[in-house]
């Protein structure tokens, strides 16, 4: 058979790191592939994919949407209209750039071109990050033709007939750790075999995670143990300004870490959130992890993602309410025993699954044949 050339593919997602990331990783295995394969991204206006997918290289339409407030506000009252006209946009889009397949990859803006796709009867699949399903990707389950999950039991929420586990694509560089140890503790100017310990609380940063790693700085000095700390850029300057005072010489404190395969390298043990591409990053990382899930997102769901792992005594689980108390206590005993260390990074490296964005596009072109 022979295929109207060039393939065209429309990839929606976005609002946090978490839906974009993964689109852009698809995008770039079907660009891989494909060469002359038109890929059209379909965002939300003023989200963070309107910028992140063009310095990319690829190109972005915004739809004008918002999700749904839980109290009565005149937002609400809206609402409808909004995502009325969210579709009629969709349609339009889908209309004149005639894909040949349709992605989702969760967040606001993948609902109304979804449904768009599905009511032209064109094929459709949908990526799910997280071990729960959100509640715009359970509506779009039932339509859809297929849905790659990183979880397995998913079937509590879609159709199992449907089902691909894939697991959720990451992004190249951090497959190769094996030989960095050295060169990233020199990159960070580090002692080459001082117990490391890599504190992560997302790019905009986690309040917890920060006051938790400030109330118990002099204990890990005391320790002798280094520290790799991202803030986060809402909270760098304010403990930088806390820290002063301790002793810092192997303390570094960062807004930002560019190279994450760099920090990852460099770590004994990781502190970080449970957001579903941080897992799924960790667990081809390999090393130890204690998780701190955040609170304040939908269902809880970062708490169900680290359950997940802490079943299979792949990671170390401390709540968001008791970090202040719990978290670096638990990461200087855990620095300290090497053999818990080992159990921890064998069972999550078991977990990881490096060929998910190959899998993901495989699942794509059987779609498009």
């Amino acid at each position: 058979m022979n295929h109207k050339k060039p393939y065209r593919f429309i990839l929606s997602g976005g609002g946090t790191g978490g839906h974009i990331y993964p689109a852009l990783a698809v995008a770039n295995e079907i660009r891989g592939r494909h060469a002359d394969a038109e890929i059209l991204f379909v965002g939300a206006k003023g989200k963070m994919e309107m910028t992140k997918v063009p310095e990319a290289g690829f190109e972005i339409i915004g739809l004008t949407i918002s999700g749904l407030q839980r109290k009565i506000t005149l937002k609400n009252l809206l609402f409808p209209f909004k995502v009325l006209s969210g579709f009629l946009s969709a349609r339009r889009i889908i209309k004149k750039f005639r894909p040949d397949v349709v992605v989702g990859f969760g967040g606001y803006a993948s609902g109304p071109i979804m449904l768009a796709a599905n009511a032209k009867k064109l094929p459709s699949m949908i990526q799910e990050q997280n071990s729960y399903a959100g509640m715009t990707n359970k509506r779009l389950g039932r339509k859809v033709n297929r849905i790659c999950v990183a979880y397995e039991g998913m079937e509590r929420y879609f159709p199992k007939g449907k089902i691909v586990l894939t697991g959720n694509p990451v992004r190249d560089d951090i497959l190769q750790l094996e030989d960095k140890k050295q060169k990233a503790r020199e990159h960070f100017n580090l002692d080459t075999e001082k117990p490391t310990l890599l504190v992560l609380g997302g790019s905009l940063g986690a309040r917890t995670i920060n006051d938790s790693v400030i109330g118990d700085l002099s204990q890990v000095v005391k320790a002798g143990v280094q520290l790799i700390w991202q803030t986060g850029k809402f909270y760098f300057q304010e403990m930088k300004t806390a820290a002063e005072g301790h002793d810092l010489t192997n303390i570094r404190i960062m807004e930002f870490i560019r190279e994450m395969d760099l920090a990852y390298a460099a770590a004994d043990v990781v502190i970080s959130r449970a957001g579903a591409l941080s897992i799924s990053e960790l667990c081809l990382v390999g090393k130890p992890v204690i998780f701190v899930p955040s609170p304040n997102v939908a269902e809880d769901h970062q708490t169900k993602n680290a359950q997940a792992l802490t079943k299979k005594n792949a990671a170390l689980l401390v709540r968001d309410s008791d970090a202040r108390r719990d978290m670096i206590p638990v990461a200087l005993e855990l620095l300290q025993d090497g053999e818990q260390q080992h159990g921890l990074s064998l069972n999550i490296k078991a977990l990881g699954r490096p060929q998910a964005t190959k899998d993901i596009v495989n699942e794509l072109m059987k779609l498009v044949a």
